[in-house]
């Protein structure tokens, strides 16, 4: 007698009513935890699947818990929603098949395709990822990891020259801007050796930016610090240096050192591109192949850089040969081993991205003053090619100013002899880069086109018997790409030994040519 009485039964209306239970629904009374999120849309919190629904509903039986579409005029909550049917797993694309892939996965692609035709398609799709993951992995040993890099920048950051240790008071290189010493930094208990780059009196700032990202052929920062200079560093050139005093008494004269701004990089350089070729001499005598084909690798590396500096909206500073600076690769090639350090190929960086002051080159005519100027610009396209052209001559040693560059004094540019087989196509190469008509220049990205062709073809015995056509080409360059790939399986089995930068290069090849490509850079080459 002391219960209320109970609450009269509400009648529901039958257009509000809920879903009549059918095989797969439950009734309202159904004691289910999640019953009710059915009802009100909400989710209940349990662990999801890869394929977003709880682990303990079966898959026949899971509500839909996305947005509702609304309802139209003609549906009521008790019709039945049509269910949309489950869609077909996209079949896998060449680029994500691998030798472990289960077969049930490899028939979905295997299944529609027709004939050998088909099969072809596919092998040749694999083998183009495989090139580009292959040369990905090739570029990490080379330049290393991204966050590796950040991780030293953030441990550099704020250092100076207390928290690193000089290991030469000498520099270990010299360019046209700055002195480089070889520092060490303990990190992590592990002795790293980096550059310090010195600034010399009288040149602009320094220029290199954390900004440009990281490519092979760009002189990375991880570091920078203003500070006043170590009286233990010798700096050549300079009135006084070579008697200072080095007795481990700090000389009365410290102060009178200048402060600068110092720059930290991971690359060590050993020798400049114009110290390389002063010392090459002899072996451009006696080995003119190899020679010319290093300088044909070397120039490759330049012309990458300088379309990674277009890219970023950046030009080079001083381009010669003094401020390109060379770095020992982390291991040399396999078939050069025991063989002198001179035949090895470098890795080349472009080290300057402004001008150093007083060091315009000089002028005889109102046409070359205008290039002059153009060259302190940035960036400079024309300046670039023109550049590229006089290395050419610069490498192979010969004697070319400024004046025959432009044929101001000369209709014929300076002659090139004929020592090797890459010596035809570097005097073509240098005549389109110098041509004195600036519509006629080939540009960079052309130059490092015809470099790739003349270093891994194709070559004009490929047109003796056959007409030049986009198939021919095309055919040459999936056969090439296969061949490539069995080359490296073969080389690099049980050996151990890393991939070298030459083979880098030639990945970076034969993973983006096109015949297209081909077509034009060999119709400019061999005609």
């Amino acid at each position: 007698d002391l219960l209320p009485p109970p609450l009269p039964k509400k009648q529901l209306q039958r257009a509000e009513s809920l879903p009549e239970q059918g095989p797969s629904q439950r009734c309202w009374g159904d004691p289910t935890p999640w019953a009710g999120s059915i009802l009100y849309g909400i989710p209940p919190a349990r662990p999801w699947h890869e394929e977003g629904a709880p682990s303990s509903i079966p898959p026949w039986d899971r509500p839909s818990w996305g947005p509702k579409k609304p309802l139209t005029k003609s549906q009521s909550l008790g019709e039945p929603v049509a269910r949309s049917s489950p869609q077909k797993a996209p079949s896998p694309s060449p680029a994500e098949l691998t030798f472990g892939m289960v077969d049930r996965e490899l028939g979905q692609l295997l299944q529609p395709l027709e004939g050998p035709a088909g099969v072809c398609g596919v092998v040749l799709g694999c083998q183009a990822a495989a090139l580009a993951r292959l040369s990905a992995r090739i570029q990490e040993e080379l330049v290393g990891l991204e966050e590796w890099q950040q991780l030293l920048e953030a441990e550099l950051a704020g250092k100076s020259w207390a928290a690193l240790s000089i290991l030469d008071w000498e520099p270990c290189c010299e360019s046209r801007d700055a002195w480089y010493f070889r520092v060490g930094f303990t990190f992590e208990q592990t002795q790293l050796v980096f550059a310090a780059k010195v600034p010399k009196p009288g040149c602009a700032s320094l220029g290199v930016q954390s900004s440009l990202g990281a490519h092979c052929s760009i002189q990375r920062l991880i570091g920078r610090f203003t500070d006043r200079l170590p009286w233990e560093l010798v700096l050549p050139g300079i009135p006084g240096e070579q008697s200072q005093s080095r007795s481990g008494e700090e000389p009365a004269r410290l102060a009178t050192r200048p402060i600068l701004q110092v720059l930290i990089s991971p690359e060590v350089p050993y020798q400049t591109l114009a110290g390389f070729v002063k010392g090459s001499r002899g072996l451009h005598r006696t080995s003119p192949g190899h020679y010319e084909r290093l300088a044909c690798l070397l120039l490759l590396q330049v012309c990458m850089g300088l379309e990674h500096l277009r890219v970023q909206n950046v030009g080079q500073g001083d381009l010669c040969p003094e401020n390109l600076l060379l770095v020992q690769c982390p291991c040399p090639p396999r078939s050069q081993q025991g063989k002198e350090a001179s035949l090895s190929l470098p890795r080349l960086l472009i080290s300057s991205f402004l001008k150093v002051k007083d060091k315009r080159r000089p002028c005889s005519t109102s046409q070359e003053q205008d290039w002059t100027e153009g060259l302190t610009a940035s960036p400079s396209p024309v300046a670039d090619e023109l550049n590229v052209g006089m290395l050419i001559y610069q490498i192979l040693h010969v004697d070319i100013s400024l004046e025959n560059t432009l044929g101001f004094r000369s209709n014929r540019l300076p002659e090139i002899p004929s020592l090797s087989i890459y010596s035809t196509g570097l005097k073509r190469l240098a005549m389109l880069l110098l041509h004195r008509d600036p519509c006629k220049r080939v540009s960079v990205e052309q130059a490092r086109s015809i470099l790739q062709v003349l270093l891994w073809g194709p070559r004009q015995e490929l047109f003796a018997r056959s007409k030049k056509t986009l198939t021919l080409l095309r055919s040459w360059v999936e056969v090439k790409r296969a061949l490539l790939l069995l080359k490296f399986a073969e080389n690099w089995a049980g050996t151990g030994a890393s991939p070298s930068l030459e083979e880098w290069l030639c990945c970076q090849y034969f993973k983006e040519v096109t015949e297209h490509t081909l077509y034009q850079v060999t119709q400019a080459l061999y005609t």
